[in-house]
């Protein structure tokens, strides 16, 4: 568990870094971090075992206006995560019905629309 604590640590400093950066670079009337949208996580909360259910997900970025930021969301434990990848998808523009085994969009992640 050490070992696996110092990989974590290692990643996320590493990810940190990469957000300091956006940050830093300039992009029209914000800067590039105002401008993405990213998605940070694992696909399996309890790797002992395998579970692939209540998954902490970090979404960074403002998309352009499109995402709201500085909150935590949690949603009900059989919230598909492609529901995630659903909304975002819409939020850049390209809008389809269904991802995998989405049943919706999350409109908490916006109060925009």
């Amino acid at each position: 568990m050490e070992k696996l604590r110092k990989i974590n640590a290692y990643h996320v400093s590493l990810f940190s870094h990469f957000l300091d950066r956006l940050q830093a670079t300039d992009d029209g009337d914000g800067t590039l971090l105002d401008n993405v949208m990213i998605t940070y996580g694992s696909g399996i909360s309890d790797s002992n075992q395998h579970l692939h259910d209540n998954l902490p997900m970090l979404v960074v970025g403002g998309g352009g206006g499109r995402i709201k930021g500085g909150r935590h969301i949690r949603y009900p434990s059989d919230t598909p995560m492609t529901n995630l990848f659903l909304t975002l998808l819409d939020k850049m523009g390209v809008p389809v019905d269904r991802l995998g085994d989405s049943n919706g969009q999350l409109h908490e992640l916006s109060e925009l629309s």
